[in-house]
């Protein structure tokens, strides 16, 4: 698996909380398993500690994308490297029997070890290195958080040419609406100031001169 896949931790934990709609999916451990996937090795890891542990993380990563989203480069930067010396990681050169390149070689590929303290540590380290690699590839500007309103979740923007500004097809659809609502509400209104004013000229022309 690339190292880039793993930001996609990062997004989804902080994506759990909604804070413009006051809503919190990350309420209980087994909220906590469903966030890892179940079945993975951190899931089976996870205790009820591990709820409060991954809020502080949270809060701290939706930092990382609020700073970058607001053009503050060096502060992003900041607040996630601190991150990852807090949440450090061990990677290996990894390979699967069943999967092999063109030659018959085995497809060797970077795996991030779990040897952290506790399940939240080993999530919140692939989810910081996941978001580090993104960031040092693709560039700060490509964090971002949604625009449309009230949505504030969080992306990574992989387009090829840096457009995007919405966290799904849906908060897309939803603005442009809402985008064309307005356009014609203030079409509307200055028909009618045209209208209204048109009005008021023809009354105030004396009847001789209409």
């Amino acid at each position: 698996m690339e190292l880039a896949h793993y930001s996609e931790y990062a997004v989804r934990l902080v994506n759990s909380e909604e804070p413009q709609r006051g809503t919190d999916a990350l309420t209980s451990v087994e909220a906590v398993r469903e966030l890892f996937g179940a079945g993975t090795h951190a899931a089976v890891r996870a205790v009820d500690a591990d709820v409060a542990r991954l809020r502080a993380v949270r809060t701290r990563l939706r930092g990382v994308f609020e700073a970058a989203d607001e053009g503050d480069e060096v502060r992003a930067v900041d607040l996630l490297n601190a991150l990852l010396l807090e949440f450090p990681v061990s990677p290996q050169v990894s390979g699967h029997a069943h999967l092999h390149d063109a030659a018959g070689r085995p497809a060797w590929h970077m795996h991030l070890a779990e040897q952290a303290a506790n399940a939240s540590a080993s999530f919140s380290a692939t989810a910081c290195m996941g978001l580090a690699v993104q960031l040092t590839s693709l560039g700060v500007d490509r964090l971002g958080i949604c625009e449309a309103t009230p949505c504030r979740n969080a992306y990574v923007d992989t387009s090829t040419n840096r457009s995007r500004r919405y966290c799904s097809d849906r908060c897309a659809t939803r603005a442009n609406v809402a985008a064309y609502r307005a356009r014609k509400r203030l079409e509307n209104e200055r028909s009618g100031r045209s209208g209204r004013t048109q009005e008021a000229a023809q009354e105030a022309t004396p009847a001789t001169e209409r």
